[in-house]
């Protein structure tokens, strides 16, 4: 059990890694929870940092969902469990995502944990979780509202899971589930926006954020 709590803690230690708050103060001297949409995710991180960083960005925080998925490698045969490999893959994934959400090196107030999501898509299921990238590239290419973008991508992963791909493991049907009604809840500001019509589009910075105090 002990070694089952000590991941448990690293999956919420790698999710709670601040990269667009650190990239933040460490390069632009800012807090970018105080900018642009005043998120600490990928999509805000383009919009305050530009392409590069906010590139950057993104991979970390995708990245930081595989990395948790990866745990689930070390589980041991004593622990609670621990046969069932792809539960606590999933679990690890949403523990990182609940890290993300609230970060415990940045006052509990991160971003909405769709990147480090779809990592743990992308290292479980990679063509579902590209169908789903895809589907989000072409939303936001076509109406440049990130939001949407992302709450198309996570149904578009949880019907991919129950109907394109005919999953029939439990756990990532209830996943899928979960994943596309965690990703419209914590849009849920946004979706009330967009039925307003009052939702900000997507574009980069014109001006250098370095030089913003």
């Amino acid at each position: 059990m002990m070694n089952l709590l000590l991941l448990i803690i690293s999956a919420y230690i790698i999710g709670s890694v601040p990269t667009a708050y650190w990239i933040g103060k460490i390069f632009f001297d800012i807090d970018i929870r105080e900018h642009g949409s005043k998120n600490m995710g990928a999509s805000n991180s383009f919009r305050v940092f530009g392409a590069w960083w906010g590139t950057v960005v993104l991979l970390i925080d995708l990245l930081k969902g595989v990395t948790a998925v990866q745990l689930a490698q070390m589980l041991q045969p004593g622990d609670w469990l621990g046969s069932e490999k792809i539960l606590w893959q999933l679990l690890f994934g949403l523990i990182a995502v609940f890290g993300h959400i609230f970060p415990l090196f940045a006052g509990f107030r991160g971003g909405k944990g769709v990147a480090t999501l779809f990592g743990v898509v992308l290292a479980i299921q990679p063509w579902t979780a590209l169908i789903s990238i895809a589907a989000f590239v072409l939303v936001v290419f076509l109406t440049k509202y990130i939001s949407l973008g992302s709450m198309i991508a996570a149904v578009t992963f949880m019907i991919c899971v129950w109907f394109a791909f005919k999953e029939t493991n439990v756990y990532l049907r209830w996943f899928s589930i979960i994943t596309a009604v965690m990703v419209i809840v914590n849009h849920r500001s946004n979706l009330a926006r967009l039925l307003k019509g009052s939702e900000k589009k997507f574009s980069f910075p014109k001006r250098d954020k370095k030089k913003e105090s």
